[in-house]
């Protein structure tokens, strides 16, 4: 049976959106085609009608995947202008954020996987985590230069490394101490 166009680009949406979750449970590399599929409800043969290879999609997925997130840190600063940092803060380096393993912050859970893939998924990391902060430089903005700039990238690296932290530890108090010990050294660089 013949897929309609519409049809064809709601299923490759469809696959986009299952991978985009699934890598970020599993890796790049932690679940296979048939599998991915599946879980989209489709055939493994309906995959090359809609990419090139699993890398094209790792690349698309990534892309989708880091642009949820940075959309995240931005609907959540919306809702309190006030204190969009802290409200960013509170929601990324919190219990509920570190257990996310299927939607949460891509860089962490792809990260160390993404150094290891192709030029394709990197570019996507690199223009994720630019877009991450390029949130945080408005949060943090003083001067609107290099001083503001390297605050926001302190801050990014202490909060992914904090969840990174507290997800590879057993120990659930040591995991909240990380994400806890994060989250004030953050308020405090962004304060200076």
């Amino acid at each position: 049976m013949r897929v309609s166009r519409i049809q064809a680009a709601e299923n490759r949406q469809s696959v986009i959106n299952v991978a985009s979750r699934l890598f970020r449970e599993r890796g790049f590399d932690g679940i296979g085609l048939k599998d991915l599929m599946e879980a989209a409800g489709l055939t493994q043969g309906a995959f090359y009608k809609q990419f090139e290879s699993k890398e094209d999609l790792a690349v698309e997925a990534s892309r989708r995947a880091l642009e949820s997130a940075s959309g995240r840190w931005s609907d959540a600063a919306a809702k309190n202008p006030d204190d969009p940092l802290g409200t960013v803060i509170a929601f990324y380096l919190s219990g509920d954020h570190r257990g996310e393993r299927m939607d949460g912050c891509p860089i962490v859970a792809l990260g160390s996987d993404a150094a290891r893939q192709g030029p394709g998924v990197k570019a996507e990391f690199e223009t994720g985590i630019k877009a991450h902060l390029d949130v945080i430089g408005r949060f943090v903005a003083q001067t609107g230069g290099e001083a503001d700039r390297a605050k926001a990238m302190a801050i990014l690296a202490t909060m992914v490394g904090a969840v990174t932290l507290s997800r590879v530890v057993n120990d659930p108090e040591l995991a909240q101490a990380l994400l806890d010990a994060a989250a004030e050294q953050v308020r405090d660089a962004a304060a200076a």
